[in-house]
Order: structure tokens, then sequence, then C-alpha cells
């Protein structure tokens, strides 16, 4: 136990609960989640599948329906051919993390991840009693990693890379080029498979999703991680699934049955709906988030002693407070308590996180605007140098 790290989201929303329940205004800006309803045609589908009896258990990697839609999907959206015996469907997109890891590595075993990443990355990877192996990804390379970097880091004990594109702390984006030098340097280590965690896929502002599983000879090597969660806004229903080879999809399958046994059987009828049901709800949530991106990034870089780069997905910012000359955890904790601001340290997704905090803007935008009012307000009582 003492190897599992945790999700400091959520141990900041419970702060800030608990500030509220003192009678405080807080402003949310630290949770991952989609502040809009989940579609209503997708509600109705699960409202008509439990008065049809899907409230019963269904088998460990998903019902046949509903892996059959995920492999037709995933076969149109990254051009591969996807069988639905290379689905497994999970109660939410962590699940396919935690079992990748455990069917894959252990003592011995390296795994790359990115350094600031989502938190679960590194915690799994040292809970298999693997050796965890930071990437960083840095704001001089437009929040991407050094691609010599990578390759230095691979060695003859990589057993697995993890890649995070659009990413989630930063809303970088993995280019085509860059996928493909990716490519050519695994070509080199045969024995590394790839998690490839595109759960912000449909979140995108500009360009199109370039998946290393859509390269000759990747899928095979690669576990591709997606979801409900967040393109429509199904967070609660705890629905994700992963995409792998059929033998490796058979040992995660074996995992959950151990541990969770299914996926919920309404939930995954309600999933078929949102795959190929009307998108319109996610178009119009995707093009309100580019709205409230451009509002906080352009509040944020009107402050002095903050500088944020221009997200290309997801719905996060990742401004870099090193002009305010404090540290990015002792910040994160002030606006809380001094500015009713909810927001996490950079230093919550790796070491390389130090010097930035990490806004979610899933908030309105008159919220949004007066979580930039109070940090105007309040960081000059907190930092000398950064004067407004």
């Amino acid at each position: 136990m003492s190897r599992l790290g945790t999700e400091t989201a959520f141990e900041v929303l419970v702060r800030a609960k608990a500030l509220e329940a003192q009678g405080r205004k807080i402003v949310h800006l630290e949770i991952g989640e989609p502040d809009f309803d989940t579609p209503k045609n997708v509600r109705a589908v699960a409202q008509r599948a439990l008065d049809e009896g899907y409230t019963h258990y269904g088998p460990a990697p998903g019902l046949p329906q509903t892996r059959a839609a995920i492999a037709e999907y995933i076969s149109k959206t990254r051009n591969i051919k996807v069988a639905p015996e290379e689905v497994i469907v999970t109660p939410g997109g962590k699940p396919v993390m935690f079992l990748a890891i455990l069917a894959l590595v252990g003592p011995g075993d390296e795994v790359i991840y990115p350094d600031p990443g989502f938190p679960i990355y590194e915690s799994m990877i040292n809970f298999s009693g693997a050796k965890a192996v930071p990437l960083p990804i840095r704001e001089e390379n437009d929040f991407n990693f050094d691609l010599k970097e990578f390759e230095g880091l691979m060695s003859k004990k990589t057993r697995l890379v993890i890649l995070n594109s659009p990413a989630n702390p930063t809303g970088g984006v993995m280019t085509q080029e860059s996928i493909e030098k990716v490519a050519k340097i695994l070509a080199r280590f045969p024995d590394a498979l790839v998690l490839t965690d595109e759960i912000y896929s449909r979140i995108l502002y500009e360009g199109t999703h370039h998946s290393l599983a859509s390269l000759p000879g990747m899928k095979e090597r690669c576990i591709i991680l997606d979801g409900f969660s967040k393109t429509w806004a199904m967070t609660g229903w705890r629905l994700g699934y992963g995409i792998a080879p059929k033998d490796l999809i058979n040992a995660m399958a074996k995992l959950a049955t151990n541990c969770y046994s299914c996926a919920p059987s309404f939930a995954q009828i309600a999933a078929i709906e949102a795959l190929n049901g009307p998108q319109n709800e996610v178009e119009l949530m995707v093009k309100e988030f580019k709205r409230r991106r451009d509002v906080i990034v352009k509040g944020l870089n009107s402050i002095s002693g903050i500088t944020c780069k221009m997200p290309k997905a997801a719905f996060y910012a990742f401004p870099n407070i090193t002009g305010t000359g404090l540290k990015s955890k002792a910040l994160a904790d002030a606006l809380l308590d001094k500015a009713g601001v909810a927001c996490l340290s950079g230093t919550a997704f790796g070491a390389n996180g130090e010097g930035y905090l990490r806004f979610s803007y899933a908030n309105s935008v008159e919220n949004i605007e007066k979580a930039l009012a109070s940090i105007r307000q309040v960081l000059p009582t907190l930092a000398p140098t950064a004067k407004v």
C-alpha cells in the first residue's frame, strides 16, 4: 500500500467542500469533469435499458453488442481493423491502466511515463513493483517530449511506454511527425508495448487526432485507452474501454473477473447510443470549452508573474507561475484558502510540474472570470514579485 499514490484533485475537492460548508464561496477549477449533462438521448436509452432488464451481470470483458460497437467506432476513428475480441469494457478509464500494467509488468521491468502526467500512471507502475521512468514533458517543447531524450530512456528492460495525447494536465497534442518518430524508435525495442491514453481524443480544438496504433505494425503493440467520461460527460457512469491484442484482453478480463466482475450492463447499452447516436451535444460542448479556454488563457496571461500557453485540447490550462516567486503547491494552497479558487499544483502530476498550476476550465465563463478576478486581487499579497 505504501507504493500507491493518489489523485490530488479529489483531495483538493474535499478541502474545497469543507470550506464551502463553513460558508465560503469557492470556484471549482480542480476537477477534470465536464460540467455538462450526459446527452439526453444517451440518458433515455439507459432508462429504457433498465426497464428492459439490463440490471444483471454481464461478461467480464463487456457485453458482446457493446464490444462490437466500440470495435466499429475505433476501426473508423483510428483507421485500423479492430475485432470485438480485442475490446474490454471497464468501469471507467483507470481500470485499463490498472489491468494492463498488472498484466504486463513486475519487478525488473521498466515503464516510461509522461511527467507531468496523470498521477495514476506512476502510482500503478510503483504498485506493480516495476521501475517508473519519468519522461519529462517541457513547455519549451510545446508540452511534448524530446525524442532524443525518449530514445535515451528506452532499454532492454523497457516493457511498457505510456503516451497521453491529447494530454492531461498540459493540453498538449502529439503531431503526426512526432508519433512516426516514436514508432521508429520503438521498432528497435520489440519487447516494449505502448499504453496510449486517448481519453481526450474528441476534445480537440485544432487539427485531427493522431494515434500511434494507426501506424503500420503498431496496433499489435498498443493498448488504446478511451472511454465515455469526457466526450459524453459520463463521469459518474464509470465506463471506459481498452483496445489490445486478444491474448492481452483475455488476461485483462481474467484480472477483471477477480476484481470487479463486469461493467454495469445498462450503462453499456447506453454507451452504444453514445457512439452511434447524434453527436450535436458533444460538438456544442467542445465549442463551449474552446470559448472558456480563450477566456482563461487570456485572463491568466494578463496577470503579472503568470504566463500560459494556449492548450490545443482537453479542458485544462497549465500556466507557468515561476514569475510569482512561489512554489506550485504553496500557491495552489494559498489560492484556495485566500482567493477561494480551487486548482491543482503542477507537482500533483509529477516532479516536472513544479512551477505550474493546473486549472480545469470545466466551469462557466462567469465563474472563470470570478476566479481570475480573485487571483488578480490576492496574488500581490502572496508574492511580492507579482505586481498586478
